[in-house]
């Protein structure tokens, strides 16, 4: 009955403020610490163990010739060159396609447009490469194929 005569009593400082708790309950963070220990040792087994593959390797031989390519130029007006010809219209473009998707050694299809060039017109020679049935078609900028 100390505490009801006014005594002060365990965790009370005389001023009726509840003192700070001194210790620390390191219950928890052991308890934590031996859980994150068991999951360490179960999975370090997990990882030591490698797998062996006998991946195949390629030993395939360069091409005997290099490929033909053929570069479509756009100019930034829309003028298109085949091979630095200037080509007159839609129509040649589309017929010189379909002759190189239907070859039996289809040329690679190099087209690079001029940084200045309306995207119309890039877009309209990818369409027309597409409609003909070009297989190798890339575009090239102009600066890493160096013109």
């Amino acid at each position: 009955m100390a505490m009801m005569n006014g005594a002060a009593g365990a965790g009370d400082n005389g001023r009726g403020d509840p003192e700070a708790m001194v210790e620390i309950n390191t219950t928890p963070l052991i308890d934590v610490m031996l859980v994150l220990l068991i999951m360490l040792i179960i999975t370090i087994p997990i990882q030591l163990h490698s797998v062996t593959l006998d991946a195949p390797s390629v030993r395939q031989a360069p091409p005997p010739t290099p490929p033909v390519v053929v570069t479509v130029d756009i100019e930034a007006e829309g003028l298109v060159r085949w091979n630095g010809e200037a080509l007159a219209d839609r129509a040649v473009l589309e017929e010189r396609l379909r002759q190189a998707a239907v070859a039996p050694d289809a040329p690679e299809v190099h087209i690079k447009p001029d940084p200045q060039a309306a995207y119309k017109h890039v877009a309209a020679v990818l369409a027309a490469a597409q409609r003909q049935g070009v297989a190798k078609l890339a575009v090239v900028d102009r600066k890493a194929a160096g013109g």
